[in-house]
């Protein structure tokens, strides 16, 4: 048995054996899944490769072919999850026809099954990324991507709702010291950290007065200066808590039922149109709003390239360059900037011309 890392960071068992090609093993070592591999294959038992449960070329057995791929298994744990149930509900739908037989009009009218836009442009992106895996590895002949001519709906360019200075201030004030949405609030204000990142954080990311961590979807890692007010939130956290949010007896959050909860503490505020990731957008838009850069943004949000900071800066200069407009359109008028003349050089024209005349 040999231990090795691939580059994902995630340790592999290798059986090798002369004779035999290597075999790696599932499951952590030493568990009951790793073991029963391990007897197996000393006896030479090969475990057999899962067989597909649907018909060869239906959108069913396309989607099995792209779970089992490097491409699906190269993406992040949560983001695995969230699009296997988002295959899941196109495989119950639809599942049993031929991908060749799919057109663009078949795509829309599984986008109008969902009720939101949102929703009905994932079907479309889900299905288009099925089609173009199937063209590239000419699987059961497809030759094209019916998902790329079908009608997208229109969303809202802006996404979730992006708090402003007055929603952070009514939440923060509904949510006195000591309560746990508050302190989450301010993890975020603090961190900018997204919900897979928020729920892991603890004492373990916290060391010499800043709080650091690697966002989990880029791989990109951020450190902050613990401010004050989270300072405060922080010292009644205690240090043999691993994780700073928990809930039923000290279980950590997931992702899901963490931005369930917060949902439910925005509404118990006031505020039900309001969310964790729009919380993050409203810091980005202060930091935006006070003079930041781009790159700064970037850095409290640890995105991997600067274009989403590009945006809030846009939509903050714009606001910037309004005012000015404003500031023109209000000012002193044209007419009333003209100096008043002396009566010496202010001579009626008549004046000239009967002198003019005389001569």
């Amino acid at each position: 048995m040999t231990r090795a890392v691939d580059r994902h960071g995630k340790v592999r068992w290798r059986f090798r054996r002369k004779g035999r090609a290597d075999v790696y093993l599932p499951g952590a070592y030493g568990s009951a899944e790793f073991r029963a591999a391990y007897e197996a294959t000393i006896e030479g038992i090969k475990t057999p490769a899962p067989r597909s449960t649907a018909n060869f070329g239906t959108l069913a057995w396309l989607i099995e072919q792209y779970l089992r791929s490097p491409k699906h298994l190269n993406l992040s744990d949560v983001r695995r999850a969230s699009i296997r149930r988002e295959l899941d509900w196109l495989r119950k739908e639809a599942g049993k026809y031929q991908i060749g037989s799919l057109a663009a009009r078949h795509v829309e009218a599984l986008m109008a099954k969902k009720t939101g836009p949102t929703a009905a442009n994932t079907v479309k992106k889900n299905l288009s990324m099925l089609f173009n895996f199937a063209v590239k590895h000419e699987l059961a002949g497809q030759k094209h991507n019916p998902a790329r001519h079908a009608d997208r709906r229109k969303e809202n360019p802006d996404g979730y709702h992006t708090w402003t200075e007055a929603e952070i201030a009514q939440f923060l004030t509904h949510h006195g010291q000591g309560t746990k949405a508050r302190l989450a609030a301010l993890l975020i204000l603090n961190t900018g950290a997204a919900r897979q990142d928020l729920v892991r954080l603890g004492w373990q990311n916290v060391k010499d007065g800043r709080i650091s961590y690697q966002r989990h979807k880029t791989g990109i890692g951020g450190t902050y200066e613990i401010l004050s007010e989270l300072a405060q939130e922080l010292s009644v956290v205690p240090p043999g808590q691993m994780l700073f949010l928990t809930h039923w007896r000290g279980r950590p959050y997931t992702v899901e039922s963490f931005g369930n909860w917060f949902k439910d503490q925005c509404r118990a505020a006031g505020l039900p149109h309001c969310s964790a990731h729009g919380l993050r957008k409203g810091q980005a838009t202060r930091i935006a709003d006070g003079g930041g850069g781009e790159l700064e943004i970037m850095s409290f949000l640890a995105h991997a390239t600067p274009k989403e900071g590009a945006t809030y800066v846009k939509k903050a200069n714009r606001g910037k360059l309004a005012d000015k407009a404003l500031a023109r359109a209000g000012g002193p008028k044209p007419e009333q900037n003209v100096s008043n003349l002396s009566e010496r050089l202010d001579k009626p024209a008549t004046q000239a011309v009967e002198r003019k005349g005389r001569k």
